[in-house]
């Protein structure tokens, strides 16, 4: 991509918020970081906790090439509803467990619950997926803190770019 240039898709996973019963502040705020570092969001969904919804919108953007990156927001804790890391790994050609190993160690220092978080990440032909919490602050912590290495991860997955040392 041309001056690293990412296109994102935003998928907001909420019950309430697909039923017009909440709106969907989570997604505003992934919105807001990625426009700040240059993302263009091609694809913004809301959708409810449903596990085979999730997958094939996941599928349909990956197989059409319409992202290079998909953010997930909610659907990552124990409610028997919350099925995004499932869904995730369910459709990932290969997971990327690091990602989600650096939010919760980062969000433990914030708070213990962090802990509880399932939060997942994948790859599905030329697209990264990340899981992301559900609550607007946890989504702007969380990826405040990643998302200048997912550009370098987004490089090596167009073959911009091979090494990862430094």
């Amino acid at each position: 991509m041309a001056n690293n240039a990412y296109r994102a898709a935003i998928i907001t996973l909420s019950d309430k918020g697909s039923k017009g019963e909440r709106e969907d502040l989570s997604g505003k705020v992934i919105g807001e970081i990625l426009a700040a570092h240059d993302y263009t969001v091609t694809e913004r969904l809301l959708l409810p906790d449903e596990q085979s919804l999730l997958e094939k919108e996941l599928c349909r953007i990956c197989d059409e090439g319409l992202a290079d990156l998909i953010l997930t927001t909610g659907g990552t804790g124990f409610s028997p509803r919350d099925r995004t890391p499932e869904a995730t790994a369910a459709v990932a050609e290969r997971l990327v467990p690091g990602i989600p190993e650096a939010m919760r160690m980062q969000s433990m220092g914030i708070t213990k619950r962090a802990m509880l978080s399932r939060a997942a990440a994948g790859i599905r032909k030329k697209t990264l997926i990340v899981n992301l919490p559900g609550s607007p602050k946890a989504v702007r912590e969380n990826l405040d803190f990643i998302i200048d290495e997912l550009k370098h991860g987004l490089d090596i997955l167009a073959e911009n770019d091979g090494e990862c040392a430094r």
